[in-house]
Formats: C-alpha cells, structure tokens, sequence
C-alpha cells in the first residue's frame, strides 16, 4: 500500500520560504507592484495566508511600493515611449495599482508638458515625411493616430499636429 502525502500546510515555514523566494527573483528582473506578485503566487499555487504573510513582509522592509512604481512608470513611459496620461492610466491600472496612487502619480504631469512631449513626437515623426498639398490629410490622420495610440486627448492631437505641420511647411520653405 502506496502511502499519499498530505497538502502542504499554510503554516509550513518551508512554503513561506519558497513563495518569498519567487518573489525576490520576480523583484530582482524589476519592479512589480504587489498585485503583479499576489497573482504570480496565485498562479502558482500558494495559499492567500502564505501569500498575504510574504507579501506584507516584502511591504514592510520596502521591497514592494506601488506609489514609487507609479511614479518610476509614469516617468520612464513617458520619456521613453512618449505615453500621454490616459495611455499611463490605462497601463497602471493593468498592473493592479490603485485609482488614487494612479492619481498622485500623474498629479505631476501637467498640461504643458504633455504638449512639449507630443509635439517633439510630431516633429520627429514629421522630418520623415514627404509633405505636399495632396498628402496633407493622410499625414495629418496618420500623426493624430499615432498621438492618440500613445494616450493623448484628440482635441491636443489635432491641436499640435496642425501647428506642427504648419511650422515644417513654412521651414521647408526657406
């Protein structure tokens, strides 16, 4: 007779031990907010005692902070893939942080300064192309769409793209 081995309990130190394991290397590829973690040790089966036990410890030495991640995501998508409030919001809310800490984060981003970043995207996008009187409104969609994937309001997309437009026509001139 074949003698079955009993489901690990919640209380084993050894599971614990494991799932703050995972964690840490999760951590260590970058950082993750608690709920990206909550779900990974979910996935891989670890009770929500041991999972709540780890992840509260990993909160309180500061390993986890949803606020700073927010605040480090706005900032790096933002430079780096010139991502505009709305596309931010929709991106932290996938990775589980909460409305408020989404808030704070973009709190710092003001208006002006999602227009400077939308229009060096313009310009840049526009320095590749060809403009002349019977392409103007294919390029005209084609740098308000492109504005409007990365999360900008249309009213600024239309806004920046014909200035933008107007301003490379008038120094292709000269």
């Amino acid at each position: 007779m074949t003698a079955s081995c009993p489901p690990p309990s919640t209380s084993d130190p050894n599971r614990e031990e494991q799932a703050r394991a995972l964690c840490l290397r999760l951590l260590t590829a970058r950082a993750r907010t608690r709920a990206e973690l909550e779900a990974q040790l979910t996935k891989r089966g670890y009770p929500d005692e041991v999972s709540n036990r780890v992840l509260d410890r990993l909160a309180a030495v500061g390993l986890i902070d949803d606020a700073d991640f927010a605040e480090q995501w706005v900032r790096s998508r933002r430079e780096h893939a010139g991502k505009g409030k709305r596309a931010l919001a929709a991106e932290l809310r996938t990775k589980g942080v909460d409305d408020e800490v989404i808030a704070a984060a973009l709190d710092d981003l003001d208006a002006d300064a999602e227009r400077d970043r939308a229009e060096q995207l313009v310009r840049a996008k526009l320095r590749r192309e060809k403009l002349d009187d019977s392409d103007d409104l294919r390029v005209r969609r084609r740098l308000v769409a492109m504005l409007a994937r990365r999360g900008y309001s249309q009213s600024m997309a239309y806004a920046v793209v014909s200035a933008e437009v107007a301003t490379e026509r008038e120094r292709r001139r000269v």
